[in-house]
């Protein structure tokens, strides 16, 4: 049986015909006022945060006896930038900072560390109740901090370790938040198994994979837990006003604390308080911007792969 050749001009009209017989889909055109109903929410969200850090600018600049002027102008008179010289000198900032920075950043290390190994475990490793152990770990997020704060505070008085930075410190290296092991794990889900089986037919255990090709894949899951653990500690007030008595070992958190009210019945120096604050701010919020974007990613990943 012989096909009869087709004319390839009959064959474009009725493709055309054919094409022109499908439905056209116009894109939906936006309403003017649903656009600037977002645009008017958008703007309120921003003035509602960005509007109280200008007026802490402001303050910073005033004079001790321009912060109480009626009504209260935006714009200083004269702009006091020796509040930002005069206000760090009345706390010693630079030794509070010193003290913050070291606390921190072995808190950040510990923190970090030690949910990354504990994720790795519970994604990749198969061993008795590595389930059982996982749930613990989620279920103790529903516990508040303070619940075991008196607890807490009764063991480390009694091993020594009262007006010392160790509390603040060592249980950041024992799997201190749940939230970045369940981060870590959920990371490490996402990763194909393959990539393990390829490392360990060219020889490498499980601490060189985790080293040398987890530890790269999952960068936004641990500058994500980094950015967290950072703004936890360097913001943390409760713990260092309990475990510290020494005020020579306070943190910034506390140290500014104290420069409210250092007496009873005397009116704090506003002015210095925010400019001192203002530089208080500033590490976290470096921190974010520089590594917004793994942060985002980081935080992407919780709802990226099935409980398994």
């Amino acid at each position: 049986m012989t096909t009869l050749p087709t004319d390839p001009s009959t064959e474009a009209p009725l493709a055309l015909a054919g094409a022109l017989d499908e439905p056209v889909r116009r894109p939906k055109k936006r309403r003017p006022l649903g656009t600037a109903s977002w645009y008017a929410t958008a703007l309120f969200i921003c003035a509602v945060m960005v509007v109280p850090l200008l007026w802490m600018i402001a303050i910073g600049l005033k004079s001790r006896t321009a912060v109480f002027e009626v009504p209260p102008k935006l714009l200083p008179h004269e702009f006091h930038w020796g509040n930002f010289i005069k206000g760090p000198q009345a706390i010693h900032f630079p030794r509070l900072l010193l003290n913050s920075t070291i606390i921190t950043a072995l808190s950040v290390l510990g923190g970090v560390m030690t949910a990354m190994m504990a994720g790795y475990a519970l994604a990749r490793l198969r061993f008795p109740g590595r389930k059982m152990w996982f749930y613990l770990f989620v279920g103790s997020m529903l516990l508040p901090g303070v619940v075991g704060l008196i607890p807490l505070f009764q063991l480390y008085k009694s091993i020594g370790w009262y007006d010392t930075w160790l509390p603040l410190i060592v249980p950041a290296f024992f799997g201190g938040n749940p939230l970045f092991i369940f981060l870590a794990r959920q990371y490490f889900l996402a990763i194909p198994y393959s990539i393990d089986e390829a490392a360990k037919i060219d020889g490498a255990g499980h601490f060189r994979i985790f080293t040398s090709v987890m530890l790269p894949l999952t960068k936004p899951a641990w500058i994500t837990m980094a950015i967290l653990a950072f703004q936890a500690s360097w913001n943390d007030f409760l713990n260092p006003l309990v475990y510290l008595y020494s005020s020579d070992k306070w943190p910034l958190s506390v140290g500014m604390a104290s420069f409210i009210s250092p007496f009873a019945g005397q009116t704090p120096d506003w002015s210095y308080y925010m400019a001192t604050n203002l530089l208080y701010m500033l590490p976290p919020l470096i921190l974010f911007f520089a590594a917004q974007r793994y942060f985002i990613q980081g935080l992407g990943s919780l709802g990226s792969t099935t409980q398994k």
